[in-house]
């Protein structure tokens, strides 16, 4: 059975890929985002998710536990007025950019990006007696983006969604599988990006691995 490890902490990425039926282990890296933001000098929305994905992806690829395994790690980034959203995480900053966000519209992009962690190849030792390896050494990504449109918000409608403490850690200050979902009018893309991870770009970039992704499905789920 092909191992999945997801580079992240999310819970609704997890329970996104549990959902689809892909079994999966997390496990969490401890990557600085805004140092490696300032590392690389990357600024643009798009760009800045699939750096910071790689980030991770690579982080947890490095660990001993990710051997023998795939690693996708994932990042979100909203876009709104040609800025560049993370997580508000405090509430002053939130109320700011949602009374903005409040009957307009974005784009949220969501990095990925996977790493093969098992053995190649070229891993195997001359007269090594073992299994033909099945890794690619693949390391791929891309960004999966959807517009995000936004229904009227009043204050108050606003207060009670912080006050829930829901958006302080989401990037844009916004969930769509969440509280958050009563403010969004339609997504143009596909939605399960603005969750924080594109199923089908997941499947797209398996393929770089050799590994149709219903090999990692849980059959046990019904």
């Amino acid at each position: 059975m092909t191992r999945l490890i997801l580079a992240s902490q999310s819970p609704a990425r997890t329970k996104l890929l549990t959902e689809a039926g892909i079994q999966h282990e997390v496990l969490v890296s401890d990557v600085d985002e805004n140092a490696v933001q300032a590392k690389y000098g990357v600024t643009d929305p798009h760009d800045t998710a699939l750096l910071l994905a790689r980030a991770k992806a690579e982080a947890v690829a490095a660990l001993p536990e990710s051997e023998g395994a795939l690693v996708i790690g994932c990042d979100s980034v909203f876009e709104f007025d040609g800025e560049s959203h993370g997580k508000p995480y405090t509430a002053e900053v939130a109320r700011e950019r949602m009374l903005r966000m409040s009957g307009s519209q974005g784009v949220l992009h969501t990095g990925h990006w996977l790493v093969d962690c098992r053995d190649t190849a070229a891993d195997v030792e001359d007269g090594e007696d073992a299994d033909t390896p099945e890794g690619t050494g693949a390391t791929v990504g891309a960004v999966s983006s959807a517009e995000v449109h936004f229904a009227d918000m009043t204050s108050s409608d606003i207060d009670a969604y912080i006050a829930t403490g829901e958006p302080l850690h989401c990037a844009g200050s916004f969930t769509i599988d969440g509280l958050g979902g009563a403010f969004i009018r339609k997504v143009d893309g596909d939605p399960h990006a603005v969750v924080g991870l594109s199923i089908s770009t997941l499947r797209d970039l398996l393929v770089h691995a050799n590994v149709g992704i219903t090999e990692l499905w849980d059959t046990d789920v019904q």
